[in-house]
């Protein structure tokens, strides 16, 4: 069994983004810009926005942190997003989610241009992506794809089962796995025998949000295994794989925490440098 080390994994595609910023910059003379909006005190949130700060920084970006009170009204975020929509200095909106309940998430994410749409959850970027168009591709699927790739180059005719059928998760990387001619099956919470077809898959992705969900038997021998869940326990953060069990069958499997989590926040960094190539382009 191989741990895919999402760390590592990471780091390297940092480094690659490093290089690039620094040809961009000479070409340019100017450099991407991320801009970041936090909403309230979440403390996941604040975790998830300070790392994405650093690993901003780190690899030669503008980065932009605005923070708001949970008491913000809409309009005033809306406004924002208007006004980093027209900077030109700005390659990338993120707007940290959850939102407090009294901001309209689904205006907040279709009021970003699709063009600056770093998360990839705007309706024209999740249109193109389902049709094969060129699309920014959310960050946690496009981590995971990245994952799969470095350790298994051809995936044409694999079976892939995605368990969760989430717009943040479960959706896009089917798309991302049908474009790799994979035969994707997608499971969830009213799946019949959940188990015998998470048995069928060359590939299993986990993103349900259940503690160790995934069994060792409910995976065949020499699968490769990416392992999206972040839950907390009593004992720790776990994934939505049992890694114990599913390690003793599993050809490749990602741990948690260490293993796709740092490969989202790379991958949003990538879209930023993206958008800012497709911007200069123009």
């Amino acid at each position: 069994m191989l741990k895919i080390d999402g760390k590592l994994i990471a780091s390297e595609l940092r480094d690659k983004l490093k290089k690039e910023v620094s040809i961009l910059k000479s070409k340019y003379n100017t450099i991407p810009g991320l801009t970041v909006i936090l909403v309230g005190e979440d403390p996941a949130s604040k975790i998830y926005v300070k790392n994405k700060e650093k690993f901003a920084l780190e690899v030669g970006l503008n980065s932009e942190v605005i923070r708001y009170p949970k008491s913000v009204e809409e309009k005033i975020v809306l406004d924002k997003i208007n006004q980093l929509n027209n900077n030109s200095k700005v390659s990338g909106i993120l707007v940290q989610l959850p939102l407090p309940k009294h901001i309209d998430k689904k205006k907040v994410i279709e009021t970003i241009l699709p063009t600056k749409d770093v998360d990839g959850f705007h309706p024209v970027n999740v249109g193109n992506l389902s049709l094969g168009y060129d699309s920014v591709v959310p960050c946690t699927p496009l981590g995971c794809y990245l994952l799969i790739k470095k350790f298994e180059k051809n995936l044409n005719g694999k079976k892939a089962v995605v368990v969760g059928r989430s717009n943040l998760n479960g959706k896009p990387m089917t798309q991302l796995l049908l474009k790799e001619n994979c035969t994707v099956t997608i499971t969830h919470s009213k799946t019949i025998d959940l188990k015998g077809e998470c048995l069928k898959g060359d590939i299993i992705i986990a993103a349900v949000g259940i503690p160790k969900l995934v069994k060792g038997d409910w995976v065949k021998k020499g699968a490769i295994v990416i392992d999206v869940g972040i839950n907390k326990t009593e004992n720790g953060i776990v994934g939505d794989v049992d890694f114990e069990e599913v390690s003793k069958v599993a050809k490749a499997i990602t741990p948690v925490p260490g293993g796709v989590g740092p490969m989202t926040i790379a991958c949003l960094l990538n879209n930023t440098v993206e958008c800012f190539k497709k911007a200069q382009s123009k």
